[in-house]
C-alpha cells in the first residue's frame, strides 16, 4: 500500500505560491518538474502522477521531514491541480525564504508575520493571501497524495537523483 504524505507546516503552501509568483517552476513533461530554490542556489527534480496524487521529489522536507515539500506543491499549483488565484502567487514573489527563516531561526510564525508585513508594504492584502494558503493547504488534505517512485528511478532500483546545483 501506498504510503501517505504528511501535511506540511502552513508555510510550505505560501512557499509554493510564491515559487508559482517568482516563475521558478519549469514543467518539463507530463510527468517530471523542476523547481528553483528562492535563493536560485538549487534546483529540485519532482516526479507527478496525473492526478496529482502521487508524488516524489528531491526537496529536504519531502526527503527527510516526510511532509510534501514546497516544490511538489508549486507544482500541483503550476499544472492546476491546486487552485490559486494568479495574484496571489504574484503578491508572494520575490520573498527571499531562505534568508528570511533563517534569520528567524526557522520559527514559521515569525517568519509568517515577517512575510505578511511584506505582502501589505507591496500593496496586497495579507488576510486574502492567508485565506487562499489555508484553502490550498485544505485541498492538499483532500487530494491525499501518496509517495511515489518516478518510473525512470523505480527502474534504476529507487535511486533519488541529487539536486542539481544552478551555481
Amino acid at each position: 500500500m501506498a504510503q501517505a504524505w504528511k501535511m506540511p507546516p502552513l508555510i510550505k503552501i505560501y512557499e509554493a505560491m510564491g515559487a508559482v509568483g517568482d516563475g521558478r517552476v519549469r514543467i518539463v513533461d507530463d510527468t517530471h518538474a523542476l523547481v528553483t530554490s528562492s535563493d536560485r542556489g538549487r534546483t529540485y527534480s519532482v516526479y507527478t502522477d496525473d492526478s496529482g496524487r502521487a508524488i516524489a521529489s528531491d526537496d529536504n522536507a519531502s526527503r527527510w521531514q516526510g511532509y510534501v515539500g514546497y516544490p511538489p506543491i508549486a507544482v500541483l499549483i503550476q499544472r492546476g491541480v491546486l487552485k490559486v488565484p494568479a495574484n496571489v502567487c504574484d503578491a508572494l514573489a520575490e520573498i527571499p525564504w531562505k534568508e528570511i527563516n533563517r534569520r528567524n531561526r526557522n520559527d514559521y510564525s515569525k517568519t509568517l508575520a515577517e512575510v505578511a508585513r511584506a505582502v501589505e508594504q507591496t500593496g496586497h492584502d495579507a488576510d486574502s493571501v492567508a485565506a487562499e494558503a489555508q484553502a490550498v493547504l485544505e485541498a492538499l488534505g483532500v487530494l491525499a497524495p501518496y509517495r511515489t517512485i518516478p518510473p525512470r528511478e523505480a527502474k534504476s532500483g529507487g535511486r533519488t537523483p541529487r539536486k542539481q546545483s544552478t551555481r
